[in-house]
């Protein structure tokens, strides 16, 4: 079933032209309209659903600092001040608050690892705090157990991902941007090899730049242009129950289940990395390339089916540009739940926490996490494509780090300074040969 996403009105008819076209209206494209929007340009976002409809409304809503990769953490750092000014811009709530994230165990090794992670985050200016028994014992309280230690990272914090991309698409149109809803984007024209207009399934928009941030549909639709962007997705199942104990920590991670309080204080439950793998041919066709993750991984994804298959999303099929393309036969990828993970989940989370267990299971819903091999985004332009600009591969950490992913694709895109270096998440990294008319990016 859908996950809880509030609806909006979107502009009614398609530009003729914009200065930058967003394609993919999740969490980071939406971002990367809004603040190219703010900055005068024309934009039109297009989506070829609903904004926010796929993985950017079926997440946690955690937006982190603690246990970012080194290359990742100065994204996650700048958008969390992102996110502190979005209201005020906004005229409307998108749920973020700094509630911290309380990680606990009883893993030695996996508190080692946590105080490696802590010592190299304050050396670049980051709370992190370890957390030694009595103080993560008395922190989590509400779990009725003794705990070896922990970390609480208290400028952390999570928004609402039923209310973020919609009420952040809505900041689009405020400063003059387009958000156009139901228009999937079939592909793009070129002149002289660099882009001049994006083709959709209602008409034809001149522009000059592209930015794809189409989530799982990302490598697909670079195939349409003959650029190899490695990128794998899996199925992840969570659930929410009704409003229980005031005492659950808001933000609360454990290696059995974590824990997250929703807008009408419900609880969102979820297992960290678990998740199904569902064959497709793109993932056979990336396979070196995914292998040995999928390999360290082994205990904490099981074998899928065929729904990404049925879906589409991972083809390597070339489609046309004046007929119906598989983003139109699957609007919202919504997969069917792992039934067994979704029962595993709620015994987790009850045995944890026992104060869950009176409260209704409220809903449960699948999405599919798009990933690179190396676990971070690709964001830059395809240099065999000028002007076509990735914005992808965001390994499940993508609605946490969107402010500030939008916030500087509107940076390379206007030339200003970046707020933050790209270099470490230019796709060039990904080229397995820089020959011939097709590269690996």
């Amino acid at each position: 079933m859908p996950a809880p996403l509030k609806q909006i009105e979107a502009t009614p008819t398609l530009p003729r032209e914009a200065d930058v076209v967003v394609i993919g209206g999740g969490v980071v494209g939406t971002f990367a309209a809004y603040y190219l929007a703010k900055r005068g340009l024309k934009v039109a976002l297009v989506e070829k659903g609903r904004v926010g409809a796929e993985q950017s409304s079926r997440n946690w809503g955690w937006c982190r600092q603690q246990n970012r990769d080194a290359r990742e953490l100065p994204l996650a750092t700048r958008s969390l001040s992102l996110w502190d000014e979005l209201a005020a811009d906004l005229g409307e709530d998108v749920g973020f608050r700094r509630c911290g994230l309380l990680y606990l165990s009883n893993d030695e090794a996996e508190l080692a690892g946590w105080a490696r992670w802590g010592a190299f985050a304050r050396q670049v200016g980051v709370t992190t705090h370890m957390l030694d028994g009595d103080e993560a014992s008395r922190r989590g309280s509400a779990t009725g157990r003794r705990w070896k230690g922990g970390v609480f990272s208290p400028t952390d914090g999570v928004a609402d991902p039923s209310r973020a991309v919609p009420v952040t698409a809505l900041g689009v149109m405020k400063h003059g941007g387009a958000v156009l809803q139901g228009c999937a984007a079939r592909g793009l024209e070129l002149t002289g090899g660099r882009v001049s207009a994006v083709v959709t399934e209602v008409g034809v928009i001149r522009t000059r730049t592209v930015v794809m941030a189409g989530g799982a549909w990302a490598s697909s639709f670079c195939n349409q242009l003959g650029v190899r962007f490695p990128q794998a997705t899996i199925r992840s199942s969570i659930l929410a129950v009704g409003p229980g104990s005031q005492a659950i920590p808001d933000a609360l991670h454990t290696k059995a289940v974590s824990v997250t309080r929703r807008g009408n204080d419900g609880y969102t439950l979820a297992i960290s990395g678990g998740a199904r793998v569902d064959p497709t041919l793109q993932q056979l066709r990336y396979v070196g390339h995914f292998g040995p993750m999928f390999v360290k991984r082994w205990r904490s994804l099981a074998p899928g089916g065929l729904q990404a298959w049925r879906a589409g999303h991972e083809t390597l099929s070339r489609w046309r540009l004046d007929a119906p393309t598989p983003m139109e036969s699957c609007r919202i990828l919504d997969p069917a739940v792992d039934e067994r993970q979704i029962r595993q989940t709620h015994r987790r989370a009850v045995e944890l926490l026992p104060a869950l267990s009176s409260v209704p299971i409220t809903a449960a819903w699948a999405g599919y996490i798009d990933s690179t091999p190396d676990g971070v985004p690709a964001i830059g332009e395809i240099e065999p494509v000028p002007g076509f600009i990735l914005a992808a591969g965001f390994s499940g950490h993508g609605f946490g780090i969107g402010p500030g992913a939008g916030h500087l694709i509107a940076d390379l895109i206007t030339g200003a300074t970046p707020l933050v270096d790209p270099e470490p998440y230019h796709p060039r990294r990904f080229a397995a040969s820089a020959r011939g008319k097709v590269a690996d990016f």
